[in-house]
């Protein structure tokens, strides 16, 4: 499941990277397998379990707010990659909550269609 994973994210960065060539897109490598030693070492360098795979960095609305957009102003998008059944694990729903409470906006998307979407409507 993970290489189908890989191959969406693929896809919706080549996609955005056509779309949207000026603003900053960027992979979190977070996840994946590693040998205890290596998986200790990247621990120690600020690896965090649960941080979503892809950032984009524009803000939504950025200041000066005008106040009636201010309840939908949003530092940053994060996305989150699923395929399948597969489902966020209770570190990646811990990582949506602490986004969603320091103003970032974080979405689950399963098809390309679907990050479109939400990169069209974020954008």
């Amino acid at each position: 499941m993970k290489h189908l994973e890989d191959n969406l994210q693929e896809a919706c960065v080549r996609w955005f990277r056509l779309q949207y060539p000026n603003i900053v897109i960027f992979a979190i490598p977070n996840g994946g397998y590693r040998n205890s030693r290596e998986a200790a070492r990247l621990k120690k360098t600020g690896v965090l379990p649960g941080v979503a795979d892809l950032f984009i960095m524009k803000d939504k609305y950025p200041p000066p707010w005008d106040m009636s957009t201010a309840a939908e102003a949003y530092h940053g998008l994060f996305i989150e990659l699923k395929t399948g059944k597969n489902k966020q694990t209770a570190a990646q729903k811990a990582f949506e909550a602490k986004c969603k409470a320091e103003g970032y906006q974080y979405k689950v998307c399963r098809y390309i269609e679907e990050f479109i979407e939400e990169v069209n409507n974020y954008l």
